[in-house]
């Protein structure tokens, strides 16, 4: 197991339009696309870093979305952070016999719960 580095950042904003203008416009980062996912209930924009990694700004489809309830509770900021590692399964093993609490094991998408991360959602990411 090895975490090799940060894979992307998740930004929460309240306005898509609005964080797509502070990223590209007063930051300089080149918007790469957008999207919509249904699924998730949110609006997301991709600006790419030179590495692979990348920044993802998300803002809500609604109130009730689980981005809604964030940004209600903790306001705009970093919603997650995801750390590229070289093997999920040994990674999510290591992390699961040191206690770490675990959300979504056994699916794609893993992360660690914000109580085993000082507060940070992080989500472990496979990348060779």
């Amino acid at each position: 197991m090895t975490i090799t580095g940060m894979d992307h950042i998740v930004v929460r904003v309240k306005d898509i339009k609005e964080g797509i203008k502070t990223f590209r416009d007063k930051l300089g980062m080149t918007l790469e696309r957008t999207a919509e996912s249904e699924a998730l209930g949110i609006k997301q924009a991709f600006f790419p870093f030179a590495d692979g990694g990348f920044l993802e700004v998300i803002a809500p489809l609604g109130p009730d979305s689980p981005v809604g309830k964030a940004l209600e509770g903790r306001g705009e900021g970093i919603h997650t952070m995801s750390l590229a590692v070289d093997d999920l399964a040994a990674t999510v093993k290591t992390m699961q016999d040191s206690g770490a609490q675990l959300i979504g094991v056994g699916s794609p998408q893993v992360f660690v719960h914000p109580k085993s991360a000082h507060g940070i959602l992080l989500q472990l990411t496979e990348r060779k």
